[in-house]
């Protein structure tokens, strides 16, 4: 065992314990010496890993969450103090500690997988070489250089010489083709994952040196997993190419359910809860509503597409509550008719009087001149009628007060109201 694998033993021990167990299940489906059962062996030690790592992914996304809250922030004291590079790292560790953000937040998954990573890679350069390491005894590292995956041997590299890929049962061609195949499936995971996060899932409306600094990422990541990857086995480009796989639907699913604020991924998840919770008219899952309260929480501070949400709920007649549970509106609130279909409660709209025509109008105000008529007859039959009853019958109306010594005559036509102003008299 050489320098580097004894100081990977501590780990190197249980990663090899792991690959057997699994082995042995495999086996007995697919035969122990194939490269069914020690491919899907090592698979299946990277999905027991990755689910062992799923708090330091969560951690991750948070660190990351708060690192993009505070990008703006970071910009102004960079700003600030770009003449003096101490009191600006200063500056940043008093931010980090307010707010309480580690920058190495978004590295754990990585750096937490990378011994199992490095012993399973001298687990199986130990399967090259022919050297028992860890708990594979003689046989399991003779059944392992019997494996084969797509007549590529788990042990293989892509620089092998022909002399030792013959040793391991294969040709050159068939591993050069194999792992080729592998590294570019690798690469693409790679820039996949990197890519949805950079286009879907970042905040749009802030600008800052983080996006480019992640973009830069997005192409140099790949290049790196390319370069690496032809000296890799075969068996680490399925370990690596595994948990590319796994990382990349982990992150469509936290991008799908729970997308940063600000970006094309918020906007898309918030439309679909917005048709979602109309059409129940609630919030039926407990993520949603942790979605809701955190909106209603950020009052005036919400962005374009939150308020988008809520005011969609509110022409829909609901109204998110401080717990994240959506309620009827009581403005909004639509009532029950006598055959029982719902109406809205708004009163109705009031409508203009259509436009009538010049001969409606005459004919309009011919009619209402006539009515006028037999207003006038009805209301003189009626004075007739009371003049014939008895004088002594009929009160006595009150006298009026005349003003002026007289009463004032009715003006005739051609003539003014009130008292008529004295001619002047004519100069002769």
């Amino acid at each position: 065992m050489d320098t580097i694998a004894s100081l990977f033993s501590f780990i190197t021990t249980p990663v090899s314990w792991v690959i057997v167990q699994f082995h042995t299940v495999y086996g007995k489906i697919f035969g122990p010496d194939t490269g069914w059962a020690w491919g899907l062996s090592i698979v299946s030690l990277v999905i027991l890993i990755r689910i062992c790592l799923i708090p330091l992914f969560v951690k991750q996304i948070k660190s990351t969450r708060a690192m993009q809250t505070l990008q703006p922030e970071m910009k102004k004291i960079q700003e600030r103090y770009k003449n003096d590079k101490q009191r600006q790292s200063e500056e940043m560790m008093k931010l980090y500690k307010e707010t309480g953000t580690n920058p190495l937040s978004s590295c754990l998954p990585i750096l937490a997988q990378s011994p199992f990573f490095f012993a399973l890679y001298h687990v199986l350069n130990g399967i090259a070489t022919g050297d028992t390491i860890g708990v594979i005894n003689e046989s399991l590292l003779a059944s392992a250089r019997k494996a084969h995956i797509f007549g590529a041997p788990l042990a293989a590299k892509f620089k092998d010489g022909s002399a030792t890929v013959q040793a391991l049962g294969a040709t050159v061609t068939d591993v050069r083709v194999v792992t080729a195949v592998m590294i570019v499936m690798m690469s693409a995971s790679q820039f996949y994952t990197q890519r949805q996060l950079m286009t879907k899932n970042v905040d749009t409306t802030v600008k800052t040196p983080f996006m480019q600094q992640q973009k830069m990422l997005m192409y140099v990541f790949p290049v790196m997993f390319a370069v690496f990857g032809i000296n890799f086995p075969v068996g680490v480009l399925v370990y690596w190419l595994t948990t590319n796989v796994w990382t990349m639907g982990q992150q469509m699913y936290v991008i799908h359910n729970n997308p940063t604020p600000g970006s094309k991924a918020q906007a898309a998840y918030l439309e679909r809860l917005t048709k979602h919770v109309t059409n129940h008219g609630k919030a039926r899952k407990r993520s949603e509503r942790t979605i809701i309260k955190a909106i209603v929480a950020k009052g005036r501070d919400r962005n374009e597409f939150e308020r988008k949400f809520i005011n969609g709920l509110n022409k829909a007649g609901l109204a998110a509550q401080a717990d994240g549970s959506v309620i009827q509106s009581e403005s909004q609130a639509a009532v029950q008719t006598e055959d029982g279909s719902p109406t809205s409660a708004a009163a109705p709209k009031r409508q203009q009087p259509k436009r009538q025509s010049k001969s409606q109008r005459q004919s309009g105000a011919a009619s209402a001149g006539s009515k006028a008529a037999g207003d006038d007859q009805s209301s003189e039959s009626i004075s007739l009628s009371k003049s014939d009853e008895p004088e002594d019958a009929k009160p006595a109306a009150p006298a009026k007060k005349q003003s002026g010594g007289g009463t004032r005559s009715k003006a005739q036509s051609g003539q003014r109201k009130g008292p008529q102003r004295p001619k002047s008299p004519s100069k002769k």
